[in-house]
């Protein structure tokens, strides 16, 4: 399940993916992340996966980066902080790191909320 909520106190969409995520569960949220035209067009995510099992195999990784890909346009840029805490979801979150490398979309892995966030904050200082 994919749960998002735009904060606009922090300017951080945050996102929390719980239970058993499926690939089209991910890939309807970077659709409609595509067609929100109200959020910034700079725009922080913060997600939260560490109660996600992740139910796609490393072969679906490229459908969500050209989904992702897509999405992207819409934005001057993106920056997307997940956190995790088992093996399997950390190896995918590894394996789409090194696939969706883009000058507009930064993405990063954290095994704490603290750590996601100031690396949000921090990269969106240097970006703007």
């Amino acid at each position: 399940m994919v749960i998002t909520k735009f904060n606009p106190e922090t300017g951080i969409l945050e996102s929390r993916f719980e239970d058993e995520v499926t690939l089209k569960e991910i890939i309807d949220y970077i659709d409609a992340t595509r067609k929100n035209q109200n959020y910034p067009r700079k725009l922080k995510i913060l997600t939260l996966a560490s109660n996600a099992m992740f139910n796609f195999s490393p072969d679906d990784l490229m459908e969500i980066v050209k989904a992702n890909n897509k999405s992207i346009e819409k934005y001057e840029y993106i920056i997307d902080a997940i956190v995790v805490s088992d093996t399997k979801t950390t190896a995918l979150s590894m394996l789409y790191q090194q696939f969706s490398k883009t000058n507009k979309y930064k993405f990063n892995i954290f095994s704490t909320y603290e750590g996601a966030v100031k690396w949000l904050e921090q990269i969106a200082f240097y970006i703007t």
